[in-house]
């Protein structure tokens, strides 16, 4: 499935702001089953220059500062993007052995083991490993139960944009048993980590599809979040989506992938003056018919 993705934030001060300085993650990610062919990031007023290294992650991040009075900023980041669905899940351990290969100590690579860690958003909770106890019984093969919870998350937990913001701590979330999909993929996350699983937590976008004979809705979807378990050397990262209970495929595309949201927060910035401001985001993802021949490319 091949998609153009147009991601617009604007924000609008009260007062000119004198500089400003902005960090990124709004790139499409290059991997086996996704390739990035077009990426492009505009911004207004234009920055002298738009700077792009790879984060620890090996996630793409753009920065830039503007150092002219202005009275708002617009971000605007445009993109074209193949997706492919996953390949079939055809080896599935005991999740008992995916955690006895990542004990302290033993010879694993650093690229996983790092995901199975606490981290600033994601602590290790009893309460959390007491919900993951439910789906992860002895002997269980890894994906069965990671699908498990992913299905109970969806249905013990109420979507509220209003229930939570980006700061609310996991256990407030857990407790209430409502939130965002941020909320629930924090959630997974903690309960795979306190049973002693690497999970890391995933940025992207989701395509909403209208109800049938109705056309897209412009603007309709967008930005998202969701999981994605080790499942073992041969079958690798699992994406799983609690929001939707489902197994990510071709409705969603990844931008980036760390820790938890604060590592790949969309934009994080700093401003001078502006006084109080305004902040609106619309993210458009456009289902295009497949060319014939395509050239990939990503600066």
């Amino acid at each position: 499935m091949q998609y153009r993705i147009s991601h617009t934030t604007k924000y609008s001060y009260a007062e000119p702001a004198s500089v400003c300085h902005n960090l990124v993650h709004l790139a499409p990610a290059n991997f086996p089953r996704q390739a990035v062919h077009e990426y492009r990031l505009t911004v207004q007023p234009s920055p002298p220059t738009i700077v792009n290294r790879r984060d620890y992650f090996n996630n793409r991040v753009d920065y830039f500062s503007v150092t002219e009075p202005h009275d708002g900023l617009t971000i605007v980041a445009t993109s074209r993007v193949d997706v492919s669905p996953p390949p079939p899940i055809e080896d599935n351990p005991p999740w008992e052995q995916i955690v006895a290969e990542f004990r302290p100590g033993t010879p694993r690579i650093l690229s996983v083991l790092q995901f199975a860690f606490k981290s600033r958003h994601i602590p290790m909770l009893d309460q959390l490993q007491e919900y993951a106890k439910i789906s992860f019984t002895k002997n269980r093969p890894i994906y069965d139960a990671a699908r498990e919870l992913t299905k109970r998350i969806r249905t013990d937990f109420k979507y509220d944009s209003s229930a939570t913001t980006i700061q609310t701590p996991v256990a407030e979330a857990f407790a209430n048993r409502h939130g965002v999909c941020q909320d629930f993929a924090h959630i997974a996350i903690g309960c795979l980590r306190s049973l002693g699983l690497p999970a890391r937590y995933v940025s992207g976008y989701l395509r909403t599809l209208p109800p049938p004979g109705k056309p897209r809705l412009v603007g309709a979807d967008a930005s998202h979040a969701w999981f994605s378990a080790y499942c073992g050397d041969k079958t690798g990262w699992v994406d799983l989506d609690p929001t939707n209970d489902m197994l990510c495929s071709t409705d969603h595309v990844t931008n980036a992938w760390g820790r938890d949201f604060e590592d790949v927060t969309p934009i994080q910035g700093v401003v001078v003056g502006g006084g109080a401001h305004m902040m609106s985001v619309s993210v458009d993802v456009e289902p295009l018919e497949p060319t014939a021949t395509q050239s990939q490319s990503q600066s």
